[in-house]
């Protein structure tokens, strides 16, 4: 966090070590789980856009899936910026205006994976808790608006990051790309220090309740009220309904439950305390882990469902089919060819070697019947 001094110059308030010539163990191990999650995501959700949204008929889960895919698909995209940063010794070299949109990325993708499991959710509790509700008003066209809603309600909520991410110029030539609060400050006389406090417990405790808590707890509560609904009705509980809800809780808080614990740390801990720098360097790897929700959840959301398991084999066999047929059809061109030449050559002696032509003739008949079934 920064803040003006009295004097006019910019006090830093984080802990920063002096920029060094070599990488640290833990600084490598960082660099490698980003670049590991950026891949896998990167890959992993765009091949997930490709399938439902072209492939697979509109539907109420596939709206879902989609609009999550999206989020992780964006956050991932902007995660190599982030390994560039790290790798550089924390040095932003891309200037102030990509470094808010790169920050508010991460924000944006925290408020809509945790809008989207809630509403998600909330929907499956609704399903088997109003059924007949559920069977009028759930709609696709319903589902697109919440859609929407959620992705308006997210970028409302990183506005605030956006306009606090700043690059910070230190005298150690390091420029970071990190919160300054002290940027549009009032008019009206005020305590800056005060000021600066008051807007990083905000954002701290706003992150906290809107992006982890309370999507945590709607997710808890909906799995609890499906599990009573099903009980008192008699139904069994599939075993891959009951793997499915563990693994979205599981994951969800291992995911951002470290994120949050060290970002309230370093809100509540003093300066220059032990507590404070641990919470500082171990920001970048929660961060990292964070990341991870992005690759976890199209494995739980998607590989669950067997139609779109179905739809994605069917796809890359479809690719490896199609590229497999163009190298049999070529195999087959060239072999016809030489059968074709073979075939004149064979015309031309057939008045002083009949005998010899009939069983070539039947050997070439059988390559061409072969490679035009193989292709």
């Amino acid at each position: 966090m920064t803040c003006p001094s009295p004097n006019g110059s910019t006090m830093v308030l984080i802990n920063q070590t002096d920029p060094a010539t070599s990488l640290t163990s833990v600084n490598i191990l960082t660099i490698t789980l980003h670049g590991i999650v950026s891949t896998i995501g990167i890959v992993e959700n765009l091949l997930i856009l490709g399938i439902v949204g072209f492939r697979v008929r509109r539907s109420i889960i596939s709206i879902w899936i989609l609009n999550l895919a999206a989020s992780d698909f964006l956050a991932t995209c902007f995660l190599p910026f982030f390994t560039l940063y790290m790798a550089r010794g924390n040095t932003w070299m891309l200037g102030p205006t990509f470094c808010r949109i790169y920050s508010s990325s991460f924000f944006l993708n925290m408020f809509v994976s945790a809008f989207l499991l809630a509403a998600i959710s909330l929907d499956r509790c609704l399903v088997v808790v109003r059924p007949v509700w559920a069977q009028n008003y759930r709609t696709v066209e319903l589902v697109g608006k919440i859609c929407g809603a959620i992705w308006f309600a997210a970028v409302i909520f990183t506005i605030p990051f956006y306009l606090f991410r700043d690059t910070i110029q230190l005298s150690t030539k390091k420029v970071l790309c990190y919160y300054n609060y002290a940027r549009l400050l009032p008019s009206e006389p005020y305590d800056l220090k005060a000021l600066c406090k008051q807007r990083k417990e905000g954002l701290v405790i706003m992150k906290f309740l809107f992006a982890f808590l309370i999507p945590l707890l709607i997710i808890i509560f909906s799995y609890v009220a499906v599990n009573r609904s099903l009980a008192y009705r008699g139904c069994r509980r599939s075993f891959r309904f009951v793997r499915l809800v563990v693994a979205v809780v599981v994951t969800f808080i291992l995911c951002w439950a470290p994120y949050h614990i060290f970002i309230i740390m370093e809100m509540m801990a003093p300066n220059n305390s032990s507590a404070r720098k641990f919470a500082t360097s171990a920001l970048p790897i929660s961060a990292t882990v964070g990341f991870l929700n992005s690759v976890i959840n199209p494995i739980l959301y998607v590989f669950s469902c067997p139609d779109l398991c179905r739809k994605i084999r069917h796809s890359l066999g479809a690719v490896m089919e199609s590229v497999l047929a163009e190298d049999l059809a070529e195999l087959a061109r060239r072999r016809s060819t030489r059968t074709s030449v073979s075939n004149s050559e064979l015309g031309m002696r057939k008045k002083s070697s009949t005998t010899v032509f009939t069983p070539l003739k039947a050997e070439t008949t059988e390559q061409v019947e072969f490679l035009t079934n193989s292709s």
